[in-house]
Parts: C-alpha cells; structure tokens; sequence
C-alpha cells in the first residue's frame, strides 16, 4: 500500500500534465469544431489538397470510426479520419485532417525521424509490457539472501530499466514527427488558401494543442524512469 502511495506521488505531477494537456485538446477541438471555415472545406477536402499540393497522389482518404482517432497508415498507405472530422467544415477538423496528410508527406518524401520512430515500435511494445516485469524481479533478486542471486538480479534490473527506456526514447522521437506533421500542415494550408489568416490561427492551437499531449506522455516516462531508479538499492 505505501509502495503504491509513493509511487502515486511520485506521478503526480505528471499525471496532473497529462490530465491538463487532454483538456486542452478537447476544449479547443470542440471550439474551434463550431466555427464553419469560410472556404466550406470538409476535413477529407483538406486532406486531399494538402497531398495533391505535396505532390503525392497515391494515398487514399477514409473515414473511422470514434472521436479524434484520426491517423494516417502507412502499411495500406491510407489517412483514416474520424467522423467528426471527414465530413465537417470547421477549422478544427480541417486543422486535424492536414496535420494526418503532413504525416503522409513525410512518408512520401522519406523523412527520417519518421522512419526512426517506426524503427522503435517493435522495442516500445516488448519494454513497455516486458520492462517493468523484469525490474520488479530484478529487484526481489537483489534484496534476497543470496550473493549470486543479487547479482543476477541486478542485471535483470539493468535489463529492465533499459527496456523501459526504450517507451521514452519512442516518446522523445515522436515529438518532432508530430511537430513537424503539423508544421507541413499548417504551410500547405496557407499556401493553398485553404483558411483565412485568423481561421489559420484557430487551427494552429488545435494542432499545438494535441502536440502537448505528447510531451506530456513524454514527461510521464521519465518520471517513470525516475521512479524506478530512486527506488533501487543495490545490496553492498
């Protein structure tokens, strides 16, 4: 019970950002939701202009289901846009649907901090469900009887920190690629018109918005990190 208490603690901080950055997503999402774009553009129409303006011809546009699960694959090399986005005007939606496009461009055009981040994924599942196991046991193994036991344990730990630092590491790449995504989106949006210079600044704090939801999952990982390093003791 106190382990859990000190850890909640711990977190706090970083689970009071979290909570922060989620609302601000979803307050301005949902004003900016409400103000019709003066070109009438949907969300799907700024998707397409923004690729065709990229050059880039071969990726489709749907729709899927729920509420901001926007997202571009580039296994089917398809920009899936959720129902309150496709269909809908507002600078919000057209904001969210260019910054999915913005990820297709880097794609199409071989950005390489995209193509490092995809690289980690398969490390970011195995440390996040793996990591925390192996540091637990490393731990029990350190503070049990045995000399050799502990140190056993101590490499299971070390192991287990590392694979957990590979969730931060995915966290700490994505930041630029999410930067980046709404940076072409915004650029494209301007240049072809798409919105007024007011409506374009509406879309920027959607974007900007969703973009301290990531540091805030970044800050939460190191707090993570920290938390398990303050808590070790290794056995004199």
């Amino acid at each position: 019970m106190y382990g859990y208490l000190s850890y909640l603690l711990f977190m706090l901080p970083a689970l009071l950002l979290g909570l922060w950055a989620q609302h601000l997503v979803k307050s301005r999402f949902n004003k900016f939701s409400k103000i019709a774009s003066s070109r009438g553009m949907t969300g799907a129409d700024a998707a397409k202009a923004v690729l065709i303006a990229g050059g880039v011809t071969n990726v489709s546009v749907g729709r899927v289901a729920g509420e901001l699960t926007d997202h571009f694959d580039p296994k089917t090399n398809s920009i899936s846009l959720s129902d309150s986005v496709h269909d809908n005007r507002s600078i919000a939606a057209i904001g969210v649907a260019a910054h999915e496009a913005g990820h297709a461009l880097q794609y199409a055009y071989g950005y390489a901090p995209i193509r490092f981040r995809m690289a980690l994924v398969p490390v970011c599942r195995i440390g996040s469900m793996l990591g925390p196991i192996l540091i637990v046991v490393g731990c029990m193994l350190t503070y049990g009887a045995s000399v050799v036991g502990a140190d056993l344990g101590l490499i299971i730990y070390a192991v287990g920190l590392a694979l957990f630092s590979a969730v931060a590491l995915f966290q700490l790449a994505t930041l630029p690629v999410e930067l980046d995504a709404s940076n072409r989106a915004i650029i494209a949006l301007e240049r072809g018109n798409m919105l007024t210079g007011e409506e374009l600044g509406g879309a920027k704090k959607v974007l900007n918005a969703a973009a301290m939801t990531y540091v805030a999952a970044l800050v939460t990982s190191i707090m993570q990190i920290l938390y398990y390093v303050s808590r070790f003791r290794p056995r004199d």
